[in-house]
């Protein structure tokens, strides 16, 4: 059973514009909360390509799929949404008329005691999504360098203290590794100011969040996987994104923007010369965020947002 809580569920059905027998991509399947309100929407006669790095999470949904497995045609997908034009190609789908990624972490998995991706919990420092490759965050710590990891805890979690702590575990890995997540909560704690452990956010999320992402190379997927999301939508096709973290929201804003923009000759130019039109319009200006109900039910939800395009 699932404790996550989808993320502007309503808001997020609804930008997809979608119908019955849509083909439709929900490319972070996570909780399944957004997939099964599509499959609502979509069936009968529709197709849900589902897609999730965690081999868990696609056989937890499987069985809640299944009343609709008789109408329609649903994939369950364990692999990188950012390898989604060899996923679409492997099921021989060339176009589709909605795709959704929420690009936050499931609740589920921060529930998860040998994942390591919580700091309220004692685990070993792994913080893969997929546990089958890549390296671990426990392998970050023993093997970047005190500017590396300066670095991403600056730009992956605007972490203040960044420097010192990364100083505190180039020292802490002379004596001996940093295993796991109670280690490096101790190291932290060590590293940072008195008043800074008392504040709203518990001073060891920033570190935590940066780790994660540099793990998982959430950022590097994002930029791939946009571009290539754009490309396979039909006309009137919409993608939805939603987003936790500036650096994420940055990168869709970015990419939508420069899809919409047509011309980009030099404003002194008497005609246009480039020929560049638009591929997408912005469904919205600005993005959609949760309500004061939402965030007061599901405190994880207060830095969400949604953006939306539609294909040209």
């Amino acid at each position: 059973m699932s404790i996550h809580k989808s993320v502007l569920l309503k808001e997020a059905i609804e930008s997809l514009n979608i119908k019955n027998g849509d083909v439709v991509i929900d490319a972070t399947l996570g909780g399944g909360g957004h997939s099964i309100e599509i499959l609502e929407r979509i069936m009968p006669g529709g197709v849900l390509v589902a897609i999730d790095q965690d081999e868990e999470t696609i056989e937890k949904f499987r069985n809640r799929s299944l009343k609709f497995k008789a109408e329609g045609k649903i994939f369950l997908i364990n692999d990188n949404f950012a390898n989604l034009d060899n996923i679409l190609a492997d099921l021989k789908i060339s176009k589709v008329d909605a795709i959704l990624a929420d690009f936050g972490i499931s609740s589920d998995q921060l529930e998860k005691t040998d994942r390591g991706f919580s700091f309220q919990k004692d685990a070993p420092l792994d913080m893969r999504m997929n546990q089958k490759e890549g390296i671990t965050a426990e392998a970050v710590a023993d093997s970047y360098s005190e500017e590396e990891l300066a670095k991403i805890f600056h730009e992956y979690g605007d972490e203040r203290y960044g420097k010192r702590i990364a100083r505190e575990i180039v020292e802490q890995r002379k004596n001996s590794p940093i295993k796991t997540t109670k280690d490096l909560v101790l190291l932290i704690e060590k590293s940072v100011p008195e008043k800074y452990k008392h504040q709203r956010i518990h001073f060891a999320t920033k570190v935590f969040q940066a780790l994660r992402m540099e793990v998982n190379k959430e950022l590097e997927n994002i930029r791939k996987f946009i571009p290539e999301a754009i490309k396979i939508l039909d006309k009137k096709g919409r993608l939805s994104v939603i987003t936790f973290h500036s650096g994420e929201d940055r990168i869709a804003k970015e990419i939508f923007r420069e899809n919409a923009r047509g011309c980009i000759c030099p404003a002194n130019f008497p005609i246009c010369r480039c020929g560049k039109k638009p591929i997408v319009k912005l469904v919205s200006s600005k993005p959609i965020i949760p309500g004061l109900k939402e965030i007061g039910e599901n405190p994880r939800s207060r830095s969400a947002k949604l953006r939306t395009i539609e294909k040209i």
